[in-house]
């Protein structure tokens, strides 16, 4: 075990920017970033692609049978700045961020079988040490031994905010009300699915992001991650 690199694993609500932090913070402190919000979005992609997804039902049955042909890999794309998500080496990463995936991802991660075969891939990555993962349930079913555990959250009216103004920057046409209604649903789904419901460990962190900019919350985790080094030292 390396004493000088742990497992971050940040929790949260939707549209909170758990991802745009783990990713900024993995990048500060040169650990590995694993998107595991993105390895369910590509799960919805695949089933989107095939005509698996009626009236936001999914086929259980055939989304099932497909896992063993879904092999999902990142990359740090030097010349775009960003992490960049791949399906059987197919770049994915602007498809499985638009608003058909969004509103159809928490449904496909109630799959007990989906889950369980993200969560194998997640905790492969995490053998080695020096990673950080954001998700619904790091911290309390992927890697419950985390020595840093991060919930983050923020008012549902200023994540719709901040997803309709990433959206609109993409050039999507989009309504800030049905992203509103999209936060408050996801955020119903996600709290009270029978399998890994959202859920805070006992032992995170909170980070309300309502009022902090991105930098300030970078600063703080790193600040958190110094702390918790320091206590592997003693």
């Amino acid at each position: 075990m390396n004493k000088n690199k742990i497992i971050i694993a940040i929790d949260g609500h939707s549209s909170c920017g758990k991802s745009t932090m783990a990713k900024a913070l993995a990048r500060r402190l040169g650990y590995v970033y694993i998107d595991t919000g993105a390895m369910y979005r590509v799960v919805t992609l695949v089933a989107l692609r095939k005509g698996w997804i009626e009236n936001k039902i999914p086929d259980t049955k055939k989304i099932v049978e497909a896992l063993k042909d879904i092999h999902i890999t990142f990359k740090w794309d030097e010349k775009a700045g960003k992490n960049t998500t791949f399906l059987n080496g197919e770049n994915v990463e602007d498809e499985i961020r638009q608003l058909e995936v969004s509103e159809n991802v928490s449904p496909i991660s109630t799959i007990a079988e989906v889950r369980h075969e993200m969560v194998h891939q997640q905790r492969e990555n995490g053998k080695g040490k020096g990673i950080v993962m954001d998700g619904r349930d790091i911290g309390t079913v992927v890697f419950p031994n985390a020595e840093l555990k991060i919930f983050m959250t923020a008012s549902p009216e200023i994540r719709a905010r901040r997803r309709f103004l990433e959206l609109s920057e993409k050039g999507e046409q989009v309504n800030l009300e049905e992203i509103l209604a999209n936060v408050e649903g996801r955020d119903k789904i996600d709290s009270t699915r029978a399998v890994s419901p959202l859920k805070q460990a006992n032992d995170a962190i909170i980070l309300d992001n309502s009022e902090l900019t991105r930098e300030q919350q970078l600063d703080w985790a790193v600040k958190k991650v110094k702390e918790r080094l320091k206590e592997n030292d003693c």
